[in-house]
């Protein structure tokens, strides 16, 4: 093969692949799963958006839109910082919180416009005091196909993990919000041990206790107790004018 043969063998080959890449990772399904015992996500936010943006970074200090979304499951401030919601922005797919074991699937992004291709994901873990599911700026895949990730939990590092349930749920204010399981405890004294990370970390998970009227925690170590990861995401990566939208 003459080497002028060759380029434009080579020519034609990159002019087929990479237009047929670029378009085939504009349009994307997500689906998310709880994989929690007795833990709850509050609404979800899923977004799709430019590599220098960033819901929260491990190791580094919580911004304050990530403080009320991990305390109180405030997604406001994340959503502005964002743009959205939009095209490439998707808050709340379940219509409210997600159960243990629960799913919300087939959620549609198209990028064509935008051209974004970092996928990010966060909700607060109810009942804890600012632990939330995160996923952080993934690449989103090029190819047409199925993908699957685990999630971990993690903590803001705002408010100490006292576990104890207060009903407040404002940045700043301790305690946990509530336990939409409906299964929570009363009257714990607070798990003891300061907390040492201030920034955003892997969550220790709870502690809980087997005292419904008293001991630790208000949280019980038989239900809320988890471990990661806390949350399967799969991507379908759809072909080229599938036609669905």
């Amino acid at each position: 093969m003459t080497k002028r043969l060759f380029k434009t063998l080579l020519a034609l080959m990159i002019g087929m692949v990479l237009p047929l890449g670029q378009a085939m990772a504009a349009e994307f399904t997500v689906t998310v799963k709880n994989l929690t015992n007795g833990i709850y996500f509050t609404p979800l936010l899923i977004t799709a958006h430019d590599g220098k943006t960033h819901l929260f970074e491990t190791g580094s200090p919580a911004s304050t839109a990530l403080q009320a979304m991990a305390e109180g499951g405030d997604l406001s401030g994340l959503v502005d910082m964002v743009g959205g919601p939009d095209r490439d922005t998707v808050v709340d797919p379940a219509g409210g919180p997600l159960a243990p074991g629960g799913i919300v699937s087939d959620v549609y992004f198209n990028t064509k416009r935008t051209r974004n291709r970092y996928l990010s994901l966060t909700a607060m873990l109810l009942p804890t005091n600012d632990g939330f599911v995160g996923l952080d700026s993934l690449r989103i895949p090029r190819i047409p196909g199925t993908y699957r990730y685990y999630l971990f939990g993690y903590d803001a590092g705002t408010e100490a993990n006292d576990e104890h349930l207060t009903g407040g749920g404002a940045p700043g204010v301790p305690g946990i919000p509530g336990a939409p399981g409906g299964d929570a405890g009363t009257g714990g004294s607070g798990v003891p041990g300061a907390d040492k990370n201030s920034t955003v970390h892997i969550h220790r998970g709870v502690i809980g206790d087997n005292d419904p009227g008293g001991g630790i925690s208000d949280l019980d170590s038989a239900i809320h107790r988890w471990l990661n990861p806390v949350a399967e995401i799969v991507i379908e990566v759809l072909p080229r004018r599938h036609g669905r939208r």
